[in-house]
């Protein structure tokens, strides 16, 4: 089925793009979510008549996104759950949890613009990518852990290892920041 593209879409095509795609996947995604027109002759003139007024909404919800892309940068969420000493989670962390604790530190997102390709299920830190808009895209932290004690300490090890790039060096950091950790609670 050939339909018309109505904003970008990854790994398919621009705006205004005309392409084939198949009919289930236009039926029950691209039309109604209004991401795409079927293409006939009377939807592609009305498109083209169109095409400026899509083309600046697209640019003022891609400006929107930007700017909440621009408050959430450095954005950590803290996620709380019960775990086994080896660090698997009793249950997981999913797109939905993600969505929740964002929605807590005050920003508005949907549960499908948390690009988790599997839940969580260990304790740990993540960077959870997010889709603001098809052309606007951000990296959240995301740190899994028992308390908060334990959130803090990880984010210490990570603001600590923000501009390490060698993987050993990061796993050194992080061993020195819960060995330091460690020594302050022995000493109080």
């Amino acid at each position: 089925m050939e339909v018309i593209l109505l904003e970008r879409i990854e790994r398919l095509g621009q705006m205004g793009d005309v392409v084939n795609v198949k009919p289930g996947y236009a039926r029950n995604f691209l039309l109604p979510q209004n991401k795409a027109l079927r293409a006939t002759k009377a939807n592609l003139s009305l498109f083209e008549s169109q095409r400026v007024q899509i083309e600046a909404s697209n640019l003022k919800r891609r400006e929107e996104a930007e700017a909440v892309a621009a408050k959430m940068d450095g954005l950590r969420l803290v996620i709380v759950r019960q775990a086994a000493e080896s660090g698997q989670l009793y249950g997981s962390v999913t797109a939905r949890d993600i969505r929740d604790a964002i929605r807590g530190a005050g920003f508005s997102v949907e549960k499908a613009q948390a690009q988790l390709n599997q839940p969580i299920k260990a304790l740990g830190t993540y960077a959870v990518p997010f889709s603001l808009h098809p052309e606007v895209k951000i990296d959240v932290a995301v740190i899994v852990a028992r308390s908060e004690e334990e959130a803090e300490i990880a984010a210490r090890a990570l603001a600590k290892t923000a501009d390490v790039e060698d993987e050993a060096e990061i796993e050194e950091v992080e061993a020195e920041t819960v060995a330091e950790e460690v020594e302050d609670a022995e000493a109080e």
